[in-house]
């Protein structure tokens, strides 16, 4: 019996070597599509990794199919309760704005007693959000900061994200390529925001 047992733990142990080896071997550059290339089907995920510390990053690219201006209002409207709708995000309130400075505070589903509360810097003119998460130590992480830029492509619009981040276990999620890794999460994360932005554009209509 405690053979069998050691032996299932093993297992899992060689799994979740593989899984990050498979991360690590996958951060290979790829060459970023361009405005002109078409990838509505999936979004473009390339892995990242931080310049001088330890840690991991990805930059996340997909289109949203409604024009520059309706997704900037979507992306700053932060006093908001579409939020919720994502089945990741517990809750969400707005805690404080100073010009272009504000500051959120997010609950999530995997970390239901953690309040993540983020400083986002926007500069409307560029269409760029730059955010930063100012309670790391409390949300068991040592940093986590990014950047999100928006580009018009005709009537539709282009969303960059990049972010950089390092937690205990990282490495795991970064390259864990099934339900519960980072590739899910942010595929799943991308179709919900280009739903909901459109369902905005729907209720704003009636």
């Amino acid at each position: 019996m405690l053979k069998g047992f050691l032996q299932i733990r093993l297992n899992g142990i060689l799994a979740a070597m593989i899984f990050a080896v498979s991360g690590l071997l996958s951060e290979t550059p790829a060459a970023e599509p361009t405005q002109q290339q078409d990838f509505d089907s999936d979004p473009i995920l390339l892995k990242l990794r931080p310049e001088g510390k330890a840690g991991r990053g990805y930059k996340l690219i997909y289109l949203i199919d409604a024009p520059l201006d309706v997704v900037w209002e979507f992306k700053t409207d932060f006093d908001n309760q579409h939020l919720l709708s994502n089945k990741y995000i517990n809750s969400h309130r707005l805690i404080g704005r100073n010009q272009n400075e504000v500051v959120t505070e997010n609950e999530y589903s995997d970390k239901p007693k953690l309040k993540f509360k983020w400083q986002t810097t926007l500069l409307p003119d560029q269409h760029l959000l730059n955010y930063v998460l100012l309670n790391p130590e409390e949300c068991g992480q040592k940093y986590h900061h990014g950047y999100i830029q928006l580009e018009a492509v005709g009537n539709r619009t282009r969303v960059t994200q990049v972010a950089y981040f390092n937690f205990f276990g990282v490495s795991l999620w970064v390259g864990y390529p099934f339900r519960g890794g980072m590739s899910h999460f942010l595929k799943y994360t991308s179709a919900w925001e280009q739903q909901a932005v459109l369902d905005t554009i729907g209720k704003n209509e009636e």
